[in-house]
């Protein structure tokens, strides 16, 4: 009996704990939410840029813009909880239309003042990209901003672009027909069919960086980023690895 009742009062006990953690997931998530919705009022939302490399000479090309939350309490919010929360609320577009503008805007800039940059690109959420007009509003921020629509890229990961092929396929003709450049995010973390790639007609093929990081180390890694790359090449795309920290990766991926 003593020894049914400690087990009974184990599980009660692990119960308490996963509803407490449960609960406490739901408030933050909901606290989240609140203040992102004034985020962009207040200023705290911010637009980081990754400088992008030619890998035969180094030569700075280009740059990826990446959305970052510095809240005024919780400090930095990684995009991997907050992105989401955007995402299941809608105000992802609101957000993600002002990150294209931002990000448009200073390439601009950076090309007034000299700088040799080619394209910036943009990520595109699964919410943003099954806007019906979403190549319009695209064409009027390049247009109003003053950029050519081909110093911009906007990037779907696989798992958008396939959710929907023939949907993406249109949006994607769209987009190109006003000269904006497309690529494939995180390419080979998701199931992607080669038919539909052809047909995508992106311009690059983007390798994740999960797959960069143990280069040199790892044969799997090794021989799914030369099978990426030589496919992309077969396809006449070009490739760009995330992540790249070290000399070896570099001297791998030449």
């Amino acid at each position: 009996d003593t020894a049914m009742y400690r087990a009974k009062q184990r599980g009660r006990n692990a119960y308490c704990f996963f509803t407490a953690e449960m609960q406490e997931r739901s408030a933050r998530t909901l606290q989240l939410e609140n203040d992102l919705r004034r985020a962009l009022d207040n200023d705290e939302l911010r637009v980081h840029f990754q400088p992008q490399f030619a890998i035969d000479d180094r030569r700075l090309f280009g740059a990826e813009a990446l959305l970052r939350w510095q809240h005024p309490e919780l400090g930095m919010v990684s995009p991997v909880e907050f992105i989401p929360i955007a995402e299941e609320s809608g105000l992802i577009l609101p957000i993600g239309e002002w990150v294209l503008r931002v990000a448009v805007r200073q390439m601009r800039i950076w090309q007034q003042a000299g700088m040799p940059l080619l394209s910036v690109s943009v990520n595109l959420s699964a919410v943003q990209f099954r806007q019906a007009s979403l190549a319009q509003l695209v064409a009027r921020i390049l247009d109003e901003e003053g950029l050519p629509a081909h110093c911009l890229e906007l990037e779907l990961t696989e798992s958008v672009a396939m959710d929907n092929p023939l949907a993406a396929i249109e949006m994607m003709d769209q987009l190109r027909e006003r000269g904006v450049r497309m690529s494939i995010d995180d390419f080979g973390t998701d199931y992607s069919s080669m038919s539909y790639l052809k047909r995508f007609r992106v311009h690059k093929l983007k390798i994740d960086r999960s797959f960069v990081a143990d280069l040199c180390t790892d044969p799997d890694d090794e021989a799914i980023v030369a099978a990426i790359i030589g496919l992309a090449h077969n396809l006449g795309l070009r490739t760009i690895a995330e992540g790249v920290e070290s000399e070896a990766q570099l001297a791998f991926l030449q």
